[in-house]
Formats: C-alpha cells, structure tokens, sequence
C-alpha cells in the first residue's frame, strides 16, 4: 500500500480500479523523484446526475423496505467499510477515493418522484432515504436533493424512512420532519457503529461526531419525531464491545427502538479494509479478520440473504442475545411507536395540458 495516498479527512487508503475495468494504470519513476513526493490531497468534485427514475425496488427478504431513493450517488462520509462503495465502479469510478471525493447529485429528483407518485400502477408503501448512500451527507448543505424529496413527500402525505450519520443538516430539517411526524409519515435512524471519537476519525472521516448525532436524536425526540438507532456496522473486535454503551446512549437520547447490521465486505471493500486496518490497526487486523472470517463460514464476505447482516456461528449467535437483552433492557423495543401511516397518500397534482372534466 502506498503510504502516500492516506489523506487526512478521507477514509480509503487508496484508489484502485473498479472490478469492471478492462485497463489498469500504474506509477512510473520518470527520473525526477516524483513518486517520492506526497500526491496532493483529492478535492470534492460534485456533478449532476441524468436520471431516469428514481425509485428503486427491493426484493431482498432481509431489507425491512420495499422501495429506497438515493438523492446522491457516492458519499463524502468516507466510511472505508460502506458496502455502497462497489457501485461506484458501474460508472468507471473507483470504489476507493473516487467514491468519497467524485459525487453524484440527483438534479431532477423531485421532479421524477412527483411523476413516479403519480404513475396509476403506484401503490404507497414507505420509500427509505439513506439506503445506500447518506441523504444528509455534507454537501446536501449546498444541493437540498433530500429537502425537495421530503417536500414533495409531505404533500402527498406519504410515509418515509430516513437513515443517516448527518447531525447539523438534519436538524436543519427538523421542522419539516416534525410536522411529518405529527401525520405518522416519517421515523429517523441515526447509525452508530462507535462512540470512540478516535477511532470515528479514520474509520468515518467526515461523518457526524458521536456525540452530535445523540445531539440530533435528542432534538428530533424533542420535536416529537420517532427514533431509532442502527449500530451499523458492528466490527468485531472493534467496536463489539461498545453495544451496551451505545444503546444506552440513544435510549438516553429519546431512542425508541434499535437494529444491527455485522460489518459486509463486498468486491472491492473487502481491499479496501483490509488496508484500513494495515494502515491504522496493524495489531488488531489479524484478530479482526479472523473473527469476521467465522462469521461468514470462512470466508471474507458471504452475499447470501439472512446471513449477510447477521452472520452465524456462536459468535454470532452471542452477539445476538446480548444485543436483544440491551434492547430490552433500554426500552429500545417499541418498534409500534415507528410503524407509519399509508393510507393518507393522495397523488401529487402535477400540470397536464389536458382540462379536467370536474
């Protein structure tokens, strides 16, 4: 691994070519010492996105959603375990520093979901924000793809999930999701994979401090919002040890329920955390990776769907029963108090050059 190419601020240590690439680069000394010289620190570049619908189905047994909206594609967190990373590799990016640094904005969002809404085949159901990529990652600051989303949701009276790390953006929105709230169409989940402001700073670079996403879900509470909390991932070995701390600290901070994901390793992740922990856990990377290794029956990464998440095998099932009886023992198990209303839903009133009859 190259030691130059770890950035202050980023969290891939690198930027390798996307599985689908057919031609591969590679540094060459010229003669004057350039390979010597640290390589610049990559800027954010943002870039509007062209796309044609912006519903996604999900058919997964082991996804609580039916249908998602990603406002952004890629995601300036830079969380070196996110399982979204591979995507950047359809669109001939890198799945490593690429993917934190050259986003995606969905320009036309609003406009695609009022026409998606108003499909006649449309049946309401709960649309997840943040499924794959954060909706309040920072430069939704700038853009507000989510704020004209949760808009437009807001007229129609349909229900939406949001899932986030965003702390300051969020609450920007708080008016907006309380009032939500007060119709039964919205629940927010904050993720937390560690409280240790430390170890967040290389392993979620730009994500929220910990502290101020208990913050956020404080004031949502306060507003009258549902929340959850998501300890996502659980690294074992890392962070493991930090689940009764940090259920307790949501519950503390007005959360009504909460879920866990095991840290996944899909394509190009699996590198690229690999050199994580070479890079900022050299001593714990072969405990790490052994432990994940009995989670996912030996080997890296295991796709199948009710496993992938949750993981087998006696660890997992410990995990397991300690998470539920800090769940309950937190009073993070009024899951009733998120379920979410669909039948208000009235189709957008969009434009038509054609005059109603009434």
């Amino acid at each position: 691994m190259d030691r130059y190419a770890v950035h202050k601020g980023r969290g891939a240590p690198s930027n390798p070519a996307g599985r689908f690439e057919t031609t591969q680069s590679e540094a060459g000394d010229d003669g004057w010492g350039i390979l010597d010289e640290p390589s610049p620190a990559p800027e954010t570049v943002v870039l509007p996105e062209a796309a044609q619908i912006i519903i996604s189905r999900n058919r997964s047994p082991d996804i609580p959603f039916a249908q998602s909206i990603n406002p952004y594609r890629g995601c300036e967190h830079g969380c070196i375990y996110c399982y979204a990373r591979p995507s950047h590799a359809h669109v001939s990016l890198s799945p490593g520093l690429d993917f934190e640094t050259r986003l995606f904005f969905k320009r036309d969002a609003a406009a695609l979901l009022e026409r998606a809404l108003s499909a006649r085949a449309y049946r309401c159901s709960p649309i997840a924000l943040g499924a794959n990529t954060d909706p309040y990652q920072p430069i939704e600051r700038r853009y507000r793809v989510t704020r004209e989303i949760l808009e437009t949701l807001s007229a129609c009276h349909h229900p939406v999930t949001i899932i986030t790390k965003g702390a300051a953006i969020l609450e920007r929105d708080i008016d907006l999701l309380a009032d939500m709230a007060r119709r039964r169409l919205i629940a927010v989940f904050i993720s937390i994979a560690t409280l240790d402001a430390e170890l967040k700073r290389t392993l979620e670079p730009r994500a929220a401090a910990p502290e101020a996403r208990l913050s956020a879900m404080r004031k949502l509470a306060a507003a009258g919002v549902p929340v959850g909390v998501m300890l996502a991932p659980v690294i074992p070995v890392l962070t493991d040890h930090e689940l009764e701390r940090i259920l307790a600290a949501a519950a503390g901070a007005g959360a009504t329920t909460a879920g866990f994901a095991m840290l996944r390793l899909p394509h190009e992740v699996n590198e690229l955390f690999k050199n994580w922990l070479a890079e900022h856990e050299p001593l714990k990377a072969a405990h790490v990776l052994a432990r994940l290794r009995e989670l996912r029956g030996g080997r890296d990464n295991d796709p199948r769907f009710g496993t992938r998440l949750r993981g087998e095998g006696v660890y997992a099932d410990l995990f397991k029963q300690r998470f539920e009886r800090a769940r309950r023992h937190n009073g993070l198990n009024r899951e009733s108090e998120l379920r979410l209303d669909t039948s208000q839903f009235v189709k957008p009133r969009t434009a038509t050059p054609q005059l109603s009859f009434f």
